[in-house]
């Protein structure tokens, strides 16, 4: 579920016509060589797509209105190999409705200081076109991402990865579609939000459906389906009966079955890549959907509890991003206090991301204490550990704002045979005591989404192509 359309970048070189035909085609050529070796690198995610050199305002402003045009191209890359007046940029620049990276290289590692001459001067003057072009784009105030470093090297085309993913998430962004299940907890502050708004600002859809909706499409999947996914489950999990029946554990797992079936069927006819559920709105269903829920983040879908859409789609647009690698909706629940111990226990009544697990989960039936419904099925498990970020988005009336917070997550070490959900477990920085403050003094929501496979800087990256409000506690 977390594919997205085949998606290219755009390698744009800036030079001009001053230094004649002779030194266009050497450009070209260089230009060439570059893009075929970052595409062989295996780095990229995407692939480098060279245009036409950008020697004139013409060619610039066609080039970039045909990214906007073509869906199949999701960011720019310039590189001024030689000096490219930026006054040729501007329309061009302004035009361009999609992500840009200035990479602030140049063809060759060191200077050849036996040979150099006026010639090789002004061939390689990357040095000063990047002063001329990052000029226009600050003026132009572009937020455009910039990368310096020679282009060989393994940390340059890893800060480029990080960025396509960006890119191409915030792309993903225009796309994303929350499906509600049922209106948002009551009395519930952080879960509101102004959806007009976050479709103009972010391109989010958020659409409601009564849950009778959803159950008329429960109510069809058939048995012979719900048997081949329950065997598909024994494969992939352990079984673990507790107290109940074989029959009844199995009985409550296939309820779960028949919501995944559902819920996926109903997400896809619309063309829903997220969604939420509210344990206060269940009429008609015999659980809370919990196993189900986890099944679908796997598979990619954005999701978060109480009706609470903003998340759902932060959490779709984080696991694009991220590839869906160690990325899922969250929830702070309690506090480690023990000294030099402070943390914090994440997890939720159902829905922990099975993207987080460090090992094979396991099928539980527990009670669930709330919702007065029957007992449902969910996955066990302990997280992973890793430094990450968590976010949290709210609405504050006049804009919305992002916090961001630093992470180190880390596997629990002591048995907590009580426990019927997945926990994962995470100490703050810059310290406990300072991170939660922080937190809660910024608004900084319960619901978040946390990502052990992306950074700080490819969060931020985001906030800056979409004009929103954000806060770093590191």
């Amino acid at each position: 579920m977390t594919t997205v359309s085949t998606k290219q970048f755009w390698f744009v070189v800036g030079s001009q016509h001053l230094y004649g035909e002779e030194a266009l085609a050497e450009v070209k050529a260089h230009a060439q060589e570059m893009t075929d070796a970052l595409n062989n690198s295996g780095v990229l995610p995407y692939p480098l797509v060279l245009q036409d050199l950008a020697v004139s305002a013409d060619k610039i402003t066609s080039i970039m209105k045909e990214v906007n045009y073509r869906d199949e191209v999701a960011g720019v890359i310039t590189w001024m190999h030689t000096f490219s007046p930026a006054k040729m940029w501007i329309r061009g620049t302004k035009l361009l409705q999609k992500p840009l990276l200035h990479l602030a290289t140049q063809y060759n590692e060191s200077i050849p200081w036996a040979t150099i001459d006026m010639d090789f001067m002004n061939l390689n003057q990357a040095a000063h076109g990047d002063r001329e072009y990052g000029f226009i784009n600050a003026r132009l105030n572009k937020q455009n991402k910039i990368v310096v470093g020679y282009w060989e090297r393994p940390e340059v085309q890893k800060q480029i990865a990080e960025w396509m993913d960006v890119a191409v998430a915030y792309n993903e962004s225009f796309h994303i579609k929350v499906a509600r299940f049922g209106d948002n907890m009551r009395n519930v502050g952080v879960t509101e939000g102004d959806k007009v708004e976050a479709q103009i600002q972010f391109g989010w859809t958020v659409d409601y459906f009564g849950i009778g909706d959803l159950v008329q499409v429960i109510n069809e999947v058939t048995e012979e389906e719900i048997n081949d996914l329950f065997a598909e489950y024994a494969e992939l999990y352990d079984f673990e009966y507790g107290s109940y029946s074989k029959e009844d554990w199995e009985a409550s797992v296939k309820v779960q079955i028949s919501y995944e079936i559902a819920i996926k069927r109903f997400l896809d006819q619309g063309g829903y890549n997220a969604f939420t559920t509210n344990f206060e709105d269940l009429h008609g269903m015999k659980q809370l959907p919990g196993l189900a829920v986890q099944r679908l983040m796997a598979q990619g879908y954005g999701f978060a509890g109480e009706g609470d859409w903003k998340t759902a789609a932060l959490d779709r647009l984080l696991k694009v991003m991220s590839h869906n690698k160690s990325t899922g909706f969250m929830e702070d629940y309690t506090y480690e206090l023990t000294a030099g111990q402070e943390s914090i226990l994440q997890s939720h009544m159902l829905e922990v991301d099975p993207t987080l697990a460090s090992s094979k989960p396991k099928v539980v039936v527990s009670p669930l204490g709330i919702g007065d419904k029957e007992d449902p099925a969910r996955l066990v498990f302990d997280g992973k550990q890793g430094d990450g970020v968590v976010v949290s988005m709210a609405d504050f009336g006049t804009h919305y704002k992002l916090l961001i917070n630093e992470v180190t997550a880390f596997e629990p070490t002591t048995p907590a045979p009580k426990l019927p959900v997945a926990r994962v477990l995470w100490n703050v920085k810059p310290n406990f005591q300072d991170g939660v403050k922080a937190w809660i003094e910024n608004g900084g929501g319960h619901h978040t989404v946390v990502s052990l496979n992306l950074t700080t800087d490819q969060i931020v990256t985001y906030a800056k192509l979409v004009n929103l409000d954000y806060v770093v506690i590191k």
